[in-house]
């Protein structure tokens, strides 16, 4: 049984392990900035192959440099640059390369984070990297760079202290600004081996993210009967009537209280307003926060039929991302966090989000997963993009104190 006085001696061994990983890495301040600049003067878009290639090469030297070499490393290749584009041939997408490190125990912690961003070529000219007193900004600097910069700070600061940390595998991937279709079953079959999940993007205001909404992309087609509106309409079958009930339909289908969202953003139609439309489409987002939703949503997109018997449907795409609900080990994880920051003297709070991210797909698989480790800041996708200088250390030590904290069990 465990006295008074050894618990009180734990919590500070615990207390003193954090103030000194935070203290460590507070003094390379300057040095996680340069490799921040370094990264986001990167411009690394996820449609250009060319520049994700050249992202992915310095990712790998700077690895190297910052880690040494992985115990064993491997790359999923996107597609050769260039060969996208035509009609008929392969879609191209980043490469993802996983690094194997070694440490104390059996299964690793998987650590994902991408290295795609949202903005284009060219972005940079406008907007390049700065730092003004505790906030830097730059395009993907929030979104999500700053994350992995911390986290490879965080990992040398364990070696640094001669701190056991468990074997991790990071695996970075080029696509999931676009979805992860490359790098989905890569990150599904590193995940169940994984013991734990922790997902690199960006915090929410500084708290970590428990639990993320699945997302749906659906595309209908409405094909009708064409007719001229003035002399024959009786003999049309107007698609965009068609679209028009399926919209407030879809929108009826919503359940705030349950977390559930349908938003038809972008439609389309016709050919002029004396014909009687043959033809309209509709792109719909979903966000579900259950799998329970996810099924009546699914069923009720299955179930559509046109109002006229003359028009057709086609229901295109899916479920891009699964829900990540908060299962016990990730609450678990959560409170090894939170003791961690406890012992730094910072309160962590958690929050459940309408965004996805890779972590959907390792949580769907019933694997721990905490996510929003990365940059303490705001603007993701916007041109307001920072993070917090101080957030970035901070964060970095609460990383470091975590995989200690697992390699503890």
């Amino acid at each position: 049984m465990t006295t008074q006085n050894e618990a009180a001696n734990e919590e500070s061994d615990k207390e003193g392990v954090a103030v000194k990983l935070r203290d460590w890495i507070g003094g390379h301040r300057e040095d996680l900035l340069a490799d921040l600049a370094a990264y986001v003067s990167l411009e690394t878009p996820s449609n250009d192959k060319a520049l994700l290639d050249a992202g992915l090469r310095w990712l790998d030297g700077w690895l190297e440099e910052r880690l040494g070499p992985p115990s064993a490393t491997h790359r999923v290749d996107g597609g050769a640059s260039g060969g996208a584009g035509g009609r008929g041939e392969p879609a191209v997408y980043g490469d993802a390369r996983v690094n194997d490190y070694p440490g104390h125990g059996d299964a690793p912690v998987l650590l994902l984070a991408h290295y795609d961003t949202v903005w284009p070529a060219g972005t940079l000219a406008g907007w390049p990297f700065t730092v003004d007193g505790d906030l830097a900004t730059g395009p993907g600097a929030f979104d999500m760079k700053a994350g992995l910069v911390q986290l490879v700070w965080a990992l040398r600061a364990l070696d640094a202290a001669g701190l056991p940390r468990p074997p991790v595998r990071l695996l970075l991937n080029g696509d999931e600004e676009i979805g992860s279709p490359l790098s989905r079953p890569l990150i599904e079959e590193s995940a169940k081996s994984a013991a734990a999940v922790l997902v690199f993007e960006a915090s929410a205001d500084g708290a970590l993210k428990t639990a993320r909404k699945g997302v749906g992309i659906f595309h209908l087609s409405i094909t009708g009967v064409e007719a001229h509106a003035g002399l024959e309409p009786a003999k049309g079958a107007s698609a965009i009537d068609e679209l028009a009930r399926v919209v407030r339909h879809l929108h009826d289908l919503a359940d705030p209280d349950a977390g559930t969202t349908l938003n038809v953003g972008v439609v389309s139609g016709g050919t002029g307003s004396n014909v009687v439309a043959g033809a309209a489409h509709a792109e719909v987002d979903v966000r579900v926060a259950s799998q329970a939703e996810a099924a009546r949503i699914g069923a009720a997109l299955a179930a559509l039929r046109p109002h006229d018997e003359r028009a057709s449907f086609e229901l295109r795409g899916g479920w891009n991302r699964p829900v990540m609900e908060r299962g016990p080990g990730t609450a678990r994880l959560f409170g090894l966090a939170r003791e961690v920051a406890d012992g730094m003297g910072i309160e962590l709070l958690e929050c459940a989000v309408g965004g996805a991210s890779d972590g959907n797909f390792a949580a769907a698989l019933g694997v721990p997963v905490l996510d929003g480790l990365g940059a303490v800041g705001d603007g993701a996708h916007a041109r307001h993009e920072h993070v917090s200088v101080g957030g970035m250390l901070e964060r970095s030590a609460l990383t470091a104190g975590l995989l200690h904290a697992l390699a503890a069990g």
